[in-house]
């Protein structure tokens, strides 16, 4: 199998790093990609559609520990790549997409910190993207010999259309003054409304000047305004990833969650009508999050009729159209590959560096299987931590031999790691079970 040229050691140390605490790296995911083409051709027909100014709206379901989070970031990459712009957040129970207490706007304020572009991949990017929206204003001023203001009134003038488009045009002109006259309080002021990071509308009227914020109730209305900025600025669109989705599953209340899927239904309805361009929306879940009847989104009569998969994909047919894309198990052929791959990474791409050899790769797969089971492949999370694992063990204590470690290594079946969360409850009518 054709390698990959030596690999930085940043890179590296960064991938092994997190594989080894069970989390995905935010770098250099093409090193250990493998499997899962057909679900990644259809993501990034996805991504071409938004930059061509279409939508998408897509569900990663898969079990825990089975690459939810790791097939995410892949495709964000990509996205970048194709020179869209990315906005990314876990749901958390202070973090929902509908809310009365600021948790809606606090997953807004999340997601934005992370904007990303190919040049920002890690986030903070906003700045970059109002500079460079100034910048071409600027240029176009001096071209056609028009006042800036009156370029950039021009520009904006598309925002006016969309739900708050006037105050956020002007904080995004605001933030032109700051720069023209060096007011970097302005100009402060204007990256911490478009952020939501204000929480009363006194403090954003003395900032800059504007009556409304991006609140718990406009958060969905502030991604389409920004989706349509960045286009201005010069990029392809916008995909937000949203994942630990099951966090609404675990919500206590009734309500709470019934608000948090009318949300839901209310972005995939634009996108299924053809109601918004230039916006896509990646969410990650479980199985349960998705079909569970009593709490899951199948609990919600017009989710289940929309998200309900296609019946004649049956007997190993697939359907990629659809908005669910389940997370195909690797085969032993993937896994092989994969082990492959962290192997290689570890050595930092030189093959003479390898700790062990093919044979090591056999044995551990075997031995995985025997311990695990076919969960190994289903959700390959631990299975992963443990080889990375072995491999460090083996670097720092050289007389070590394989085969003797191997037998020692307890591999567990990846599980979820936490219950449902009870803190969330809204004081709702449902029942929750007491131990004591």
């Amino acid at each position: 199998m054709a390698k990959s040229p030596k690999i930085r050691t940043r890179e590296r140390d960064t991938i092994v790093q997190a594989l080894a605490a069970g989390v995905v790296p935010r770098i250099g995911l093409q090193h250990i990609q493998v499997g899962r083409a057909a679900e990644l051709n259809a993501l990034v027909r996805d991504i071409d559609r938004i930059a061509e100014d279409g939508s998408a709206v897509r569900f990663i379901i898969g079990e825990y520990g089975a690459g939810k989070t790791f097939f995410s970031n892949l495709v964000r990459l990509i996205a970048l790549e194709k020179k869209l712009v990315t906005a990314h957040a876990d749901l958390a129970p202070d973090r929902r997409l509908h809310a009365t207490g600021g948790q809606a706007r606090t997953l807004y304020a999340e997601a934005v910190k992370n904007l990303s572009t190919r040049t920002n991949p890690d986030g903070g990017a906003l700045q970059n993207i109002l500079e460079r929206f100034v910048t071409e204003c600027v240029r176009r001023g001096e071209a056609q010999q028009k006042p800036i203001e009156k370029v950039i009134d021009e520009r904006l003038a598309a925002l006016q259309d969309l739900v708050g488009g006037y105050d956020f045009a002007t904080v995004v002109k605001a933030y032109w003054r700051g720069s023209e006259t060096g007011d970097d309080v302005l100009k402060a002021g204007s990256l911490r409304w478009l952020r939501g990071e204000f929480s009363t509308k006194t403090e954003a009227r003395q900032a800059v000047g504007v009556r409304t914020i991006i609140d718990d109730a406009s958060i969905y209305d502030g991604l389409k305004l920004l989706s349509e900025f960045v286009r201005l600025a010069g990029y392809g669109g916008l995909l937000i990833v949203f994942d630990e989705m099951v966090n609404l599953y675990k919500l206590q209340s009734a309500q709470a969650r019934k608000q948090n899927y009318e949300q839901i239904l209310r972005m995939l309805n634009d996108v299924l009508q053809g109601n918004v361009g230039g916006i896509g929306f990646l969410f990650g879940g479980t199985p349960e999050f998705l079909m569970d009847p009593r709490r899951g989104l199948y609990s919600y009569e017009a989710l289940q009729s929309r998200l309900s998969e296609n019946t004649f994909a049956v007997d190993g047919l697939v359907d990629m159209t659809g908005p669910i894309v389940r997370l195909q198990s690797l085969t032993p052929e993937e896994l092989y590959v994969l082990l492959q791959n962290l192997r290689h990474v570890y050595s930092g791409g030189n093959e003479k560096a390898y700790l062990v050899p093919d044979e090591a790769l056999e044995a551990f797969m075997e031995h995985c299987s025997e311990h695990v089971g076919e969960a190994y492949f289903r959700t390959p999370r631990n299975t992963i931590k443990a080889f990375v694992h072995m491999l460090a063990v083996l670097e720092q204590n050289p007389q070590t031999e394989w085969r003797a470690l191997l037998g020692a290594t307890d591999i567990a079946p990846d599980e979820e790691e936490e219950g449902v969360d009870d803190t969330a409850s809204d004081g709702d009518d449902e029942l929750t079970s007491i131990t004591l």
